[in-house]
């Protein structure tokens, strides 16, 4: 079966974003002041087959730990549809 996994992969919480503090400066210094405590991270689609959900669940998680992302510094949550 195909499925499509769409994975979030984020800078833990406690660690500091630079690139999310520049980007709500930049926003701050156009006028846009309501916004606040900006994170920029990166959004991964995979397209894989698997016999069930139960393995795509597991080749997703095994490619985000392994190669996706840095968990010293990020964390990740993904959903699977069925394609």
């Amino acid at each position: 079966m195909k499925y499509t996994a769409h994975i979030n992969i984020m800078p833990h919480k406690e660690l500091l974003d630079p690139q999310g503090k520049a980007v709500s400066n930049s926003l701050h210094n156009l006028g846009l002041s309501q916004v606040h405590d900006v994170r920029i991270g990166k959004h991964v689609t995979l397209h894989l087959e698997a016999a069930n959900e139960a393995e795509a669940n597991s080749l997703t998680n095994e490619a985000c730990k392994k190669l996706l992302a840095n968990g010293v510094m990020e964390s990740f949550e993904f959903s699977l549809t069925a394609n």
